[in-house]
């Protein structure tokens, strides 16, 4: 059996590295890639023990240190060691998850957690949930499962088949994965349709009963719409009930992408910022976002089991014979076919922590946020976005933020990112992603960017 203690040592050692040290590298393409064709042409073999240590050097020095306390970047989390042993356990027995018989314990494993937060969303019992590798995954799954469910010709003829050409709806701050996924899914990128945002950087949804009708008038056939339940620049959600109900009247797909919003689910104090969630058609949520385990590992929910089925169904000779009753072989409802173990890393870091100490996790997290957000204001710098969750975009006037940003690398202050908001602001963006980020470090990073400024 593995030794859990020294992988926890060695976890928690590495980590005490990386929070004494830098957060962003100084290196150019061309030494990584001298380096590498000095020492790897592959022409012999090379003792592991040499070679694994010169790729963590590598990981150490070469590259932005996502899970040090002061980075505040985008959505890459520090991970908590149980969720390192998951992946390294799957990693050791590396089960296949695409057929039930040949991984029941797995199979179930994942089956029991994804239970577990449907019920948080309020999902019903009978949701069919799949772990996938990530949010890209997970919505293209849901808009596949769309078409399969509002178009009953799509699963044998596709788009060729339709009635009229379908459509999407997403607020211009939503994810652009769907733009991907639109052309993937042989709908076009002139498919999506990006809604107009309120002052508070939320869909309008007065626009989107707009556009749904001119839509109609025009003879296309509106079959889709997206809320995001924390958007990537800004972390806002989207009016979730009042999309569900003009959902609910209109007969289209109420899809919600809570990629890294979703875990605040589990939190008494930020759940009834997702009201209008449990009204979802499907749900996007990454475990490997505020769950804080490693990439990658993305949760797909839909409400309708039977049109999971239909839109993933598959029979062939070689693999096991059709499962009956309550047992699903995974293949036959998800984009993927062969899968690697992913939600085992969630499983044991909900096991170990609980669910209070997940709620502390994030909550704390959120705490940190707003510090943050207080500390900025009482500083004289300008927060130009809301939200209860730990994403605070600020500027002040006549900040030059390409050079702030560049400055604030080569002082190793912290890691924060440049953002265009929807209103065509530009802004610093911080986000608080580890759970290791403390109240002090929020007051050295002020200190730091106020002597800067």
């Amino acid at each position: 059996m593995i030794e859990c203690d020294q992988l926890l040592h060695s976890i928690e050692q590495l980590e005490s590295e990386i929070a004494a040290g830098p957060i962003v590298p100084t290196v150019t393409p061309e030494e990584v890639r001298s380096h590498l064709a000095a020492r790897y042409d592959f022409a012999k073999p090379l003792a592991l023990k040499e070679v694994s240590a010169d790729v963590e050097r590598m990981l150490q020095t070469w590259q932005v240190q996502v899970t040090h306390p002061r980075y505040l970047g985008l959505f890459n989390p520090s991970v908590t060691p149980a969720s390192v042993l998951g992946d390294t356990l799957a990693a050791m027995y590396n089960p296949q998850l695409a057929a039930w018989r040949t991984s029941p314990a797995a199979n179930e494993i994942e089956r029991h957690t994804l239970s577990w937060l449907a019920g948080k969303f309020g999902l019903p019992a009978t949701t069919r949930a799949t772990f996938t590798t990530g949010g890209a995954e997970s919505n293209l799954s849901a808009v596949v499962v769309a078409l399969t469910r509002t178009f009953p010709h799509y699963s044998e003829r596709g788009v060729r088949g339709l009635p009229a050409a379908p459509t999407i709806y997403l607020s211009s701050e939503a994810h652009h994965s769907f733009n991907k996924i639109a052309h993937m899914a042989g709908l076009g990128r002139e498919a999506i349709r990006a809604i107009p945002i309120d002052r508070s950087l939320k869909m309008d949804v007065a626009h989107l009963r707009k556009r749904v009708a001119e839509d109609r008038a025009n003879g296309l056939a509106p079959f889709m719409v997206v809320g995001t339940a924390g958007t990537t620049s800004a972390g806002v959600i989207d009016p979730l009930p009042e999309v569900a109900g003009f959902c609910r009247s209109e007969g289209l797909w109420f899809h919600v992408d809570a990629a890294w919003g979703g875990a605040a689910a589990i939190s008494p104090r930020l759940r009834s910022y997702l009201d209008g969630i449990e009204a979802a058609d499907s749900i996007t949520c990454d475990a490997h976002k505020w769950f804080s385990v490693p990439m990658g590992a993305g949760m797909f929910f839909c409400r309708f089991p039977d049109a999971v089925a239909e839109a993933f169904h598959a029979e062939t000779s070689y693999m096991p014979a059709k499962t009956t009753g309550s047992v699903v072989d995974p293949y036959t409802t998800s984009v993927q076919w062969s899968r690697r173990f992913i939600g085992l890393k969630l499983f044991l870091a909900l096991a170990h922590y609980g669910e209070s100490g997940y709620v502390e996790m994030i909550e704390q997290q959120t705490r940190t946020g707003d510090l943050l957000r207080q500390a900025l204001r009482r500083t004289g710098w300008n927060v130009l976005n809301s939200t209860p969750l730990p994403v605070v975009c600020f500027t002040r006037e006549n900040l030059n933020i390409t050079k702030f940003l560049d400055a604030l690398y080569q002082r190793q202050i912290a890691w924060m990112s440049e953002v265009r908001l929807g209103n065509g602001t530009p802004a610093i963006r911080a986000c608080i992603t580890s759970y290791r980020t403390t109240a002090q470090d929020i007051d050295r990073i002020v200190d730091d960017i106020n002597q800067l400024a």
